[in-house]
Parts: C-alpha cells; sequence; structure tokens
C-alpha cells in the first residue's frame, strides 16, 4: 500500500475519534501485553509449587518458561507473515481470546503435559500479539502523543513483574497456583472486551515478509544486537527463573518474604524500565553494557551475600532496576536497526528475546537439576560478563554502524 494511501487512513481514523477513545485503545492494548508479560513469567513465582502438584523437580517445572519462549520465537515470524493482510484489531483480539484460554487450561489442567499444552498457547499468543502491539501507537494517538503512548504500551513489561508475579504468588500462597491462572484468565477477557470496545479496525499498512527479516539480518548492526541480547537474557532468565528456589534453599526465606521480595525487584524495574527508556535512546551500547554489568555483579554475588536476607533483598533491587532497561534497551537498538519497517523490527526483537528466554530457562533448570541454585547464579554471572566483554570490544574498535552511534 502507498504511503500516501497509509497516511490518508491514519489521519480519518484519528480525525473521526476522540482523544479520550485513543488513549482507552491504547491502555487496551497495554493491558493486553501486561497480561500476556504476567502469564509468561508467572510461574517464576509458582515453580515450587507446580513441580509438587504433579511430583516433577523444579528443573522439569522450568519447562513452563521454557516452552512459551521456544513457540514465541518461531511464532513470532511465521504468524506475523501468515497473518500480515488480516485487520491488525481482530488478530489482536484472536491472541488475547488463546491467551485466556490458556491459562484457564493450565488452571484446570489434571496432567502436567496439559500444563505444557497451555505454555505452548502463550507462546502463540507471544509471538503474535507481541510484534503487532507495540507499533500501534502512532495508529491510535495523534502524532504529538505517540512518544509517551509508546511509554505506556512498554509500561506493560515492568508492570508485569511489579504487579503480576507478585500477585500471583500471593495468590498461590493463598489458594493455590491453579488459582492464580484463574485469575489471570479472567483478566484475559476483560482485556479482551477492552480490545473490542476500544481499539478501532486497523487495515495493514505494510505487510511484513520473511525476505524482510532477511533483509535485516544482513546488517551488521543488527547482529551485533542479536548477539547482545541473546548473552544477557540467558543470563538473567537462565538464573531470575530459579530465583524462588534460590531464596527458599540458599536464603532461607518464607512464602512471605519470598513474595515480598519479588514485589520489590518488580518495583525496582519499573525504575530501571523509565531509566533505560531515558537512556536507550541516545546511548543504547552504554545502555546495556552497564545493565549487563550490573546483572553479572549481582548474580556472581548472590551465592555469597544472598545468604543472608539483607544482602538477598539489596541485590535484587539492584537486579530489577538493571533487568528492566535490559528490553526497551534491546527494542531501541533493534528499532534503530529498520527505521521504516518497526513491526518488521518487533518481529525479531521478538522472536530472539523468547528464543533466549526459553534456552536459558532450560539451560537454567538443566543445571538447577544436577548442581545447585547457586551454580546456577554463578554461570549465569559468566554469561552477562561475557556480553560486558562484547561491548567492550565493540567499542574498542569503533565498529558500531550509524544505525546504533551513541552520541557521547
Amino acid at each position: 500500500m502507498p504511503a500516501t494511501t497509509s497516511a490518508s487512513v491514519n489521519g480519518q481514523l484519528l480525525s473521526s475519534r476522540s482523544p479520550l477513545t485513543g488513549w482507552l485503545a491504547v491502555v487496551s492494548v497495554m493491558l493486553g501485553i501486561f497480561a500476556i508479560v504476567t502469564t509468561e513469567i508467572l510461574p517464576i513465582g509458582l515453580l515450587t509449587s507446580i513441580g509438587s502438584s504433579f511430583t516433577v523437580s523444579d528443573g522439569m517445572a522450568g519447562l513452563t518458561m521454557t516452552m512459551p519462549g521456544l513457540l514465541a520465537a518461531i511464532a513470532a515470524p511465521l504468524v506475523t507473515a501468515a497473518t500480515a493482510r488480516f485487520d491488525r484489531r481482530l488478530m489482536l483480539c484472536v491472541f488475547i481470546f488463546l491467551l485466556a484460554l490458556a491459562n484457564f487450561l493450565a488452571a484446570a489442567a489434571p496432567d502436567y503435559w496439559l500444563v505444557l499444552t497451555a505454555r505452548i498457547m502463550v507462546g502463540i499468543t507471544i509471538g503474535g500479539f507481541w510484534p503487532i502491539g507495540v507499533g500501534l501507537a502512532e495508529r491510535l494517538v495523534p502524532p504529538a502523543s505517540v512518544g509517551r503512548a509508546t511509554a505506556v504500551i512498554f509500561s506493560a513489561v515492568p508492570l508485569g513483574s511489579v504487579l503480576g508475579v507478585p500477585s500471583g504468588t500471593l495468590i498461590g500462597d493463598l489458594a493455590g497456583w491453579r488459582t492464580a491462572f484463574t485469575v489471570m484468565g479472567a483478566l484475559t477477557v476483560g482485556v479482551l472486551v477492552m480490545l473490542l470496545l476500544f481499539v478501532p479496525p486497523l487495515p495493514p499498512i505494510q505487510a511484513t515478509r520473511l525476505s524482510m527479516l532477511g533483509g535485516m539480518l544482513r546488517s551488521a548492526s543488527t547482529r551485533f544486537a542479536l548477539l547482545l541480547t541473546f548473552l544477557v537474557v540467558l543470563a538473567h532468565f537462565g538464573t531470575y527463573t530459579y530465583v524462588t528456589p534460590f531464596l527458599e534453599q540458599v536464603t532461607h526465606a518464607s512464602d512471605g518474604v519470598v513474595t515480598t521480595f519479588l514485589l520489590l525487584y518488580g518495583a525496582a524495574g519499573i525504575l530501571g524500565n523509565f531509566l533505560g527508556g531515558a537512556w536507550a535512546a541516545r546511548y543504547p551500547r552504554t545502555t546495556f553494557g552497564l545493565a549487563a554489568g550490573l546483572i553479572a555483579a549481582v548474580t556472581l554475588l548472590l551465592p555469597a551475600l544472598g545468604r543472608w536476607e539483607t544482602g538477598a533483598v539489596i541485590l535484587l533491587l539492584v537486579w530489577g532496576i538493571a533487568y528492566g532497561a535490559v528490553p526497551v534497551a534491546s527494542q531501541t537498538w533493534f528499532s534503530k536497526t529498520a527505521p521504516h519497517a518497526p513491526e518488521a523490527a518487533s518481529v525479531l526483537f521478538t522472536a530472539s528475546f523468547q528464543a533466549t528466554i526459553s534456552i536459558g530457562a532450560l539451560v537454567g533448570g538443566v543445571t538447577l537439576d544436577r548442581t545447585s541454585p547457586s551454580v546456577v547464579m554463578l554461570l549465569g554471572g559468566c554469561t552477562a560478563v561475557l556480553m560486558v566483554l562484547a561491548v567492550g570490544a565493540r567499542f574498542a574498535e569503533r565498529l558500531t554502524g550509524p544505525d546504533c552511534t551513541e552520541r557521547s
């Protein structure tokens, strides 16, 4: 579709809608991503409960984190390309409906394989909803408000950690992990209603084809962004997925203390998200490197200082701030490599991020079953150090492409 036609369609759409309705649509999309993020990482706080319910190890229960990431990585390019000519509002609603079914299936599953089936459905939802949703701000609000609307949409990521995981953990402690998934299913149904009410029809503007992704991969800047994302997300999710077993077995924290610690971690993540968003636009390499350095320091120090609750909570606060900057820094870098194809950039970001979540959770789970939570932390720290070294080497060689050049 020609660019002039696209502008005309968007202009007519925005002029016929009130600003309030546009912002309600933005909030609806944000809540959709919040529901997705919360559902994906909900098992982190419920891992031991799920494992004991089906008599499986903590490492095996970690497959509930591995499956969504794996399927999201596969679904992101395939589903986006296959549905490129469908109305984007329709696709958002379809994927959120699938997420609601996944939550209810997990809540009712009598066998562990059905829980994993539900997690596969979550992965398909992530791969389909995320690449569409994160780039919709400019189609829902006037140009002057696009920046704020984008920030609102991305705020769903730390909010999922702040409100979603600790709340899910608390519900799991009080009423069982199945109730936590049931509540998430009900919340997702509410999001579906909001999408139907407030998001306008959104005919596709630019079809995302697999060939576009291949073209992006030929860019040195894109490949470097992939490397950095792989290392830091591998380090984070290879360790954070199993932070609950660590706090229970090494820190000897009670269930209530674990929930409080996760809440504080998530609150720090909100701060990190806003700090990262402010810095990443100008200094993506430095933001990425600093975040990885802090994650490395935290995970390497946890086996020693995390034996005491005070040391554990301080390190978790630093960890939350550090990781809060990672998604926005990674997404910003990918966007800079393809400014004229935002949906394609989001597809590549989603696929790489989710694939690494899957690998990190799997490697961490295998390591946990064969060693201990402390060894998991140490290996994650070493991986984060590799990311810092990669950033340092790139800086020393001054090979950063124009899309990722920092003003420093």
